[in-house]
């Protein structure tokens, strides 16, 4: 059967209420699930995506399989992961026999910072451009994020649903809030815009937050200016490790291992920075000239 034969279900709240008492399903709050219920909301994570049959996408959270069928209409193919073994047969109902699509039973991350090695051959498995499209579990967008970026360099874009608060930090700048290690790294390898703020009564069950759809470019200048991005996202990692303390003090507690303060001082002279000021007030330039001094 094609694809194209392939009826697309359009997964409203009464749909979901039907779909989970035929099969004796609820919704788990430990691992994050947050089912999509507007459908408007689902298109327009697929239109973010620009997809083409040139592209292999990873999708984690398959959930239902009602974005995974979306998205097999339009990319070459689908590599789908659910941690959840009892929503594997709603999701080939759901899906139905689409040629295009991969699910995959298991975590994403094999440990905090490390992609699942299975996940990852799968995809490497389909040819095309590679884009991870998914309304990420809560409890992994961040590791799944930064590892995806740091690991893959050949990823052209990632459309993501994440937490309100995740995607204020994705795009945070400097002097501000929400500026952390998260904003440093994404920011220095890619480019972050917010598609749409998402309210929790798009959700089923609803959260008890704001969520959004991020969109995430990866930025080959960026990444060439970075150098060796695993040893950058490392050093920056660290340095936020005591956020509250001043430059100095921060660069001085490395958890890695203590550096003597007037070694610190006598380099963040040579750099002309000054280490009374907090790390969250430097620009990504800036922090690269740390990476390199103290990295």
């Amino acid at each position: 059967m094609t694809t194209e034969n392939t009826p697309n279900p359009r997964q409203t709240l009464s749909y979901l209420r039907r779909l989970f008492a035929a099969h004796g399903l609820e919704a788990k709050s430990k691992l994050g699930q947050n089912f999509l219920i507007d459908i408007n909301l689902i298109d327009l994570i697929v239109r973010a995506g620009e997809l083409t049959k040139e592209d292999s996408v990873l999708e984690v959270g398959t959930g239902t399989g009602s974005l995974t069928a979306k998205l097999a209409e339009a990319a070459g193919h689908v590599v789908t992961v659910e941690i959840d073994s009892s929503m594997a047969p709603v999701a080939r109902e759901v899906v139905g026999p689409r040629p295009n699509v991969t699910f995959l039973h298991g975590d994403c991350l094999a440990k905090k910072s490390v992609l699942n090695p299975d996940m990852m051959a799968a995809w490497d498995a389909v040819p095309g451009t590679k884009k991870l499209i998914a309304n990420l579990p809560y409890v992994i967008a961040t590791p799944l994020i930064v590892n995806l970026l740091v690991a893959r360099a050949d990823i052209e874009r990632m459309v993501v649903m994440v937490q309100w608060e995740i995607a204020e930090r994705l795009k945070a700048l400097p002097n501000t809030k929400d500026y952390n290690a998260l904003s440093v790294i994404v920011q220095s390898i890619a480019d972050v815009e917010t598609v749409r703020k998402v309210g929790p009564t798009n959700f089923y069950p609803q959260p008890k937050v704001d969520s959004a759809i991020v969109l995430i470019k990866s930025n080959p200048e960026k990444r060439k200016l970075v150098g060796d991005v695993a040893k950058f996202r490392d050093f920056a990692r660290n340095l936020y490790v005591h956020r509250r303390k001043n430059l100095r003090g921060a660069l001085a507690g490395f958890p890695t291992g203590r550096i003597e303060k007037s070694i610190v001082d006598a380099k963040l002279e040579a750099l002309e920075i000054d280490g009374n000021v907090r790390a969250e007030s430097l620009d990504i330039a800036t922090h690269l000239r740390l990476c390199e001094a103290f990295g």
